[in-house]
């Protein structure tokens, strides 16, 4: 069973409010329509939240997500990373995805997963020879992801396995759209 993890725990400091319950196009907050792709690739899903933003985690725990409050969130991604993969230590492997990026299609979440199923320490699929998230892990890198740290994710992993990573070429442009401004948003929904 490869576990879906959803970072929620950033602080939107560059969005100027909680961009994660700001709304899509369609009314949808971001980190909502980012949950449901990922509900739809795979059956765990866990969210990761800081603590004190609970409307944000009553919001997808709505979703049907397991929730996990990563009390060293400020200290940057490594913790809350570390913080989820430890709330699903059961997990054969981990697919790790920012609330953040709402427009990744289920079927590049999915096929993370295959790649993981197949044997992958590590996948991810690229854009246009860029690559984008999500990342999965298998679970020989469990340690080293309870390990991580500061507000580099799991960039240390990537670069430290890069010959174990099985990168794959997808049509979807949404691996590569953070939202991180207000204008990232408005870019991101009028193309």
């Amino acid at each position: 069973m490869i576990a879906g993890l959803l970072l929620a725990a950033g602080t939107s400091s560059r969005f100027g409010s909680n961009k994660l319950l700001h709304s899509l196009r369609d009314g949808t907050p971001i980190a909502v329509a980012a949950a449901r792709n990922l509900k739809h690739a795979t059956e765990r899903v866990l969210a990761v939240v800081r603590p004190g933003d609970d409307v944000l985690a009553q919001r997808l725990q709505a979703e049907g997500l397991e929730i996990a409050v990563c009390e060293s969130a400020a200290a940057g991604m490594g913790h809350s990373l570390a913080c989820g993969v430890a709330a699903t230590s059961d997990a054969d492997g981990w697919l790790i995805t920012l609330a953040d990026m709402p427009f990744v299609s289920p079927e590049t979440l999915r096929t993370v997963i295959h790649h993981l199923e197949a044997g992958a320490t590590i996948a991810a699929p690229s854009f246009n020879g860029q690559r984008g998230h999500p990342v999965g892990f298998g679970r020989s890198l469990y340690p080293e992801l309870l390990a991580l740290e500061g507000d580099f994710g799991a960039r240390i992993l990537l670069t430290r396995h890069a010959t174990e990573v099985k990168l794959f070429d997808c049509d979807d442009r949404g691996i590569c759209r953070d939202i991180d401004t207000a204008a990232d948003l408005s870019a991101f929904t009028n193309d």
